[in-house]
């Protein structure tokens, strides 16, 4: 793996290096403007926008909304969708207003829904894995987090106290893991890590305490219909992890303080859709994070 600029290798950053990355990163695209103005629009009968919070790098400029029902029925199941908590993965905010726009309100008298959709404004805008204090909020979901975005999602799931049967967490595998996040999560943490081959499709994450593998079956049967899932490498693995089913890896979830870990829902996935790929489009990757929620619905009833 190359040396990535900052730092020294072998040696974990100090305060001095994250600052030099945090220097570099810079607003690419609008978080008011492709997220927060969409949300805003396309509410359906029955659900309210719900501010959770708001990041303190610029309280005005993030704050954090999750779409509820504006009545729970304890008779129903609940489900929880987040997208966004890596901000570069674009299809993860995008497939859930999509998701929210057009499937949302079909769904509401057979599931209490909460939908998420950007839970990293500030990595949405700078389009990066990390939060500004060069730390992964999808490895922070842990009592007393520093990531604002981690801890601030769980306040919100704590505080709605449902008892939630499924979560699905939209997230996307890009060259960029490779390019660029991966080196420099290696240069941050003085080690050094391996490049994986990056998987040309779709697949999902489950957890690996509780697979629920005819569950996983379900969602890619139903994205096969919209883009295509990731093949097994020559060593029959997808990013470095065995492959259990078609598409299909497991991670301990709670172990690595994923967001697909924070709950206790007996249906967990991660979804992962490849947008680098010669046969894949925005529109194309967005309707595959949607079809995933729907056949992850779908499967509770």
């Amino acid at each position: 793996m190359q040396n990535y600029p900052i730092g020294t290798p072998g040696e974990p950053w100090g305060e001095e290096e994250k600052a030099q990355w945090k220097a570099q990163q810079t607003v690419k695209r609008s978080y008011q403007e492709e997220v927060l103005n969409k949300l805003f629009s396309i509410i359906p009968e029955g659900f309210e926008l719900k501010q959770y919070g708001a990041l303190p790098y610029d309280t005005a400029r993030y704050p954090l909304y999750a779409v509820i029902p504006k009545s729970f029925d304890a008779e129903k199941p609940s489900a929880l969708v987040t997208g966004g908590v890596h901000g570069y993965e674009t299809s993860g905010v995008q497939g859930a207003l999509q998701f929210i726009e057009t499937k949302l309100a079909q769904y509401a008298e057979q599931v209490n829904i909460v939908v998420v959709p950007c839970v990293s404004p500030w990595g949405y805008e700078s389009i990066n894995r990390w939060n500004p204090m060069a730390l992964d909020p999808n490895r922070s979901f842990y009592s007393d987090s520093p990531a604002p975005e981690s801890a601030q999602l769980m306040q919100l799931v704590s505080d709605l106290a449902l008892s939630l049967t499924l979560h699905i967490d939209l997230h996307e595998t890009t060259d960029t893991d490779n390019s660029e996040f991966r080196p420099a999560l290696a240069a941050r943490d003085g080690v050094t890590h391996d490049n994986w081959n990056i998987p040309d499709g779709f697949y999902t994450v489950a957890n690996t305490p509780s697979p629920q593998i005819e569950f996983q079956k379900a969602v890619i049967e139903a994205v096969k219909k919209v883009t295509h899932i990731a093949p097994a490498d020559e060593n029959g693995k997808i990013i470095g992890a065995d492959v259990v089913s078609e598409g299909v890896i497991c991670y301990d979830k709670k172990s690595l303080y994923l967001c697909g870990g924070m709950t206790d829902a007996k249906y967990v996935t991660t979804t992962e859709v490849y947008p680098d790929s010669d046969n894949a489009t925005p529109e194309n990757c967005n309707d595959a994070q949607v079809a995933a929620i729907c056949a992850a619905l779908d499967y509770l009833n």
